[in-house]
C-alpha cells in the first residue's frame, strides 16, 4: 500500500487498483467497526429481563431512539430508527476521533454530501409514495406554472443545504479553537512582557487552555449538530409522506 499526501488529505492507493482511498473513507470505516464493536457488546448474552449494566444501556439508547422518532415523525415509523440512530452515532464517534488526533470523517465536505443525498433520495420516494409520480411531478408546477423552475431549485437545495449546515457547524468549531489559540497567544505576549530574556516570548496562556476550548467545543459541535440533522431529515421525510 502506498501513501500520498496532498493539500490536507492522505490518500491511500493499493497496487493493482487505480481509485485511490482517502483518509475520510478508511476513518469511517473505523468509526463504522467501532460502532459495530459497541453494540456487539452492549447486546451479547441479553435476555427477557435485564439483569447485567450492558443490556440496561442497550435498552435505554434504543428505547431514546423510539422515543425521538415518535416523538418527531408520529406512530408508524419504527422502522426508521435504525437509520436515524446510525447517522447519529456515526458523526458522534466521527467527531470525537478528532480528540485523539486523527483525520475526522466530519471534516470532509463529501461525507455530509452522502449523507444528504440517502436523505433526499428518501424524501423523494416518500413524496412518490403518498402523491404518486404524476403526483410528485406536478407538485413542481404548484402554486402556478412560472414557479416550477424554482421549485426543483429548491428541492435540490434541501440537501445541499442540510450538507453545508452540517459540515459548516462543524468546522466553526475548529475555526473557533485557532482564534481563541492565536488570541491566547498574543494576550500572552501583552501579560507576560516584564518577564527576563527568552522567558517572555513564550506563550503561557497557550499551554493547556486551548485543548480544553478543543474538547469542549468537538463535545459540543459533535453532539448537538448530528442532533439537528437527524431532526430535519425526519422532518422532511415525515412532510414527504404527509398527505396533507
Amino acid at each position: 500500500m502506498e501513501v500520498s499526501i496532498t493539500g490536507a488529505k492522505i490518500y491511500y492507493t493499493i497496487p493493482g487498483i487505480n481509485y485511490p482511498i482517502t483518509q475520510t473513507v478508511v476513518n469511517a470505516w473505523i468509526a463504522m467497526v467501532i460502532i459495530v464493536g459497541v453494540c456487539i457488546w452492549l447486546t451479547r448474552g441479553m435476555q427477557v429481563h435485564a439483569r447485567t449494566k450492558r443490556q440496561v444501556v442497550a435498552e435505554m439508547v434504543v428505547q431514546m431512539a423510539n422515543n425521538l422518532i415518535k416523538g418527531s415523525m408520529g406512530a408508524g415509523w419504527e422502522n426508521f430508527v435504525p437509520f436515524i440512530a446510525a447517522i447519529l452515532s456515526m458523526s458522534v464517534v466521527s467527531s470525537f476521533m478528532s480528540l485523539t488526533g486523527a483525520y475526522s470523517p466530519t471534516n470532509d465536505l463529501n461525507t455530509f454530501l452522502a449523507w444528504s443525498i440517502v436523505v433526499f433520495v428518501l424524501i423523494t420516494y416518500h413524496k412518490i409514495k403518498t402523491n404518486g409520480f404524476g403526483g410528485y411531478l406536478k407538485s413542481f408546477t404548484q402554486p402556478i406554472v412560472v414557479m416550477t423552475p424554482m421549485n426543483i431549485i429548491s428541492e435540490i437545495a434541501t440537501p445541499v443545504s442540510m450538507a453545508l449546515r452540517h459540515f459548516a457547524n462543524i468546522v466553526s468549531g475548529y475555526v473557533i479553537g485557532l482564534l481563541l489559540y492565536a488570541a491566547l497567544g498574543a494576550i500572552s505576549q501583552m501579560i507576560f512582557f516584564w518577564l527576563p530574556g527568552s522567558l517572555s516570548t513564550i506563550p503561557i496562556l497557550q499551554v493547556g487552555i486551548p485543548a480544553v476550548l478543543n474538547v469542549y467545543f468537538t463535545c459540543f459541535s459533535g453532539c448537538v449538530q448530528p442532533y439537528i440533522f437527524c431532526m430535519l431529515t425526519m422532518q422532511f421525510v415525515a412532510s414527504a409522506a404527509s398527505t396533507d
